[in-house]
């Protein structure tokens, strides 16, 4: 998810749900890429994988709620 800089940090500052989201957000996308690197993952990675990409949309809609939330009260 890519967010300008300054409004990532001022929703950061302002919104804690916000903050910590994208902190798991980030968190789990390097964990996939770390998988994704392995030339074979077991059984468990695999499911560990599924895992980490089902909470990484959820966190991701979730994030894009706050920001359009956010959004819509500065207009």
């Amino acid at each position: 998810m890519e967010i300008e800089t300054g409004l990532l940090e001022k929703i950061s500052g302002e919104n804690h749900e916000f903050k910590e989201l994208y902190d798991e957000h980030t968190k789990l996308k390097h964990r996939v890429e770390e998988l994704n690197e392995m030339k074979f993952l077991s059984p468990e990675q695999e499911v560990e994988k599924k895992t980490i990409q089902k909470q990484k949309l959820k966190a991701k809609d979730r994030l894009g709620e706050i920001l359009n939330q956010y959004q819509s009260n500065l207009h």
